[in-house]
């Protein structure tokens, strides 16, 4: 296991996270695993003085220092090159960050051993507009179409191959994958889902209607959104969280589930350990 070279994806914004990863760094090369950046993170390297590789094909894994978004930045890319992703939780809850800062001593020997791992789905959203695809990208945990601050409730339009299922008014609707049930999806109502499960969850956002119930849909099926407008109503979707793509009139939001899967590295008490700990126990 000498030559085992290892991503570190870090939070740099987040002062404590720098701090872990300077402390991970140490650990790993105690063991002879070579710490390396990538990519945006490349700016670390002068920083917890690591190498840039050119690649994420030059590793074997990636660890990520942060909380869950952290681990939505790199996920793609873990999924891309078939990279086991192993996180280290430095934000509030953590479901897919699944080792706590006390626990960084343990990375090596999780690392160099035989934990089990979690293979999650992702979804490929296409945004269509009059035939022709505006943008085309991968999300680990959903998409989201919300209503402007000060805009009228547009109608949504949701259809499972070429069946609609469901119309209604509404501040928005989530379309999430099982990791993202824990979500947004989880604070608006929808169900927890085993993350290793296929499906497309549907929850509508505040719905104005006396009937609301969340969806699964399979993950074979093509899944698609439609939005109508009402007295010039604005809506934008987000993906995996990231920065509003304006849709207008009859675009289309276009789900289907990716070729490509995530490997997390379950290395604590597991997804259901984890929603036992940080969402059900302070209940008690």
């Amino acid at each position: 296991m000498g030559g085992m070279r290892v991503i570190i994806g870090c939070n740099s914004m987040d002062s404590a996270s720098v701090e872990m990863t300077e402390k991970l760094c140490a650990l790993l090369r105690e063991r002879g695993i070579e710490p390396c950046v990538f990519g945006e993170d490349s700016d670390l390297a002068d920083v917890i003085d690591v190498p840039v590789v050119k690649s994420p094909e030059e590793c074997t894994h990636i660890v990520t220092i942060g909380g869950d978004g952290t681990i939505l930045k790199w996920g793609k890319t873990a999924a891309e090159y078939g990279l086991p992703l192993l996180g280290v939780n430095m934000g509030r809850l953590g479901f897919m960050a699944t080792v706590e800062p006390s626990e960084v001593c343990r990375i090596p020997d999780i690392l160099m051993g035989d934990c089990p791992v979690s293979r999650r789905m992702l979804l490929d959203c296409e945004i269509v507009r009059n035939g022709k695809t505006l943008l085309k990208k991968s999300v680990l945990n959903d998409a989201v179409i919300s209503r402007g601050v000060s805009s009228k409730l547009p109608e949504f339009r949701i259809f499972c191959g070429e069946y609609e299922v469901t119309r209604v008014r509404a501040d928005g609707v989530i379309l999430s994958t099982p990791t993202g049930s824990t979500a947004y999806s989880l604070s608006a109502g929808g169900p927890i889902l085993a993350p290793e499960l296929e499906c497309i969850e549907f929850t509508a956002l505040c719905p104005h209607t006396l009937f609301n119930r969340p969806m699964i849909f399979s993950a074979q099926q093509l899944v698609t959104a439609r939005v109508r407008s009402y007295q010039d109503s604005t809506v934008t979707v987000s993906l995996d969280g990231g920065h509003g793509i304006d849709m207008v009139e009859e675009d289309e939001l276009r789900l289907r589930r990716s070729e490509r899967t995530l490997e997390i590295i379950e290395a604590g008490s597991g997804f259901f350990g984890a929603v036992h700990n940080k969402l059900m126990a302070p209940l008690k």
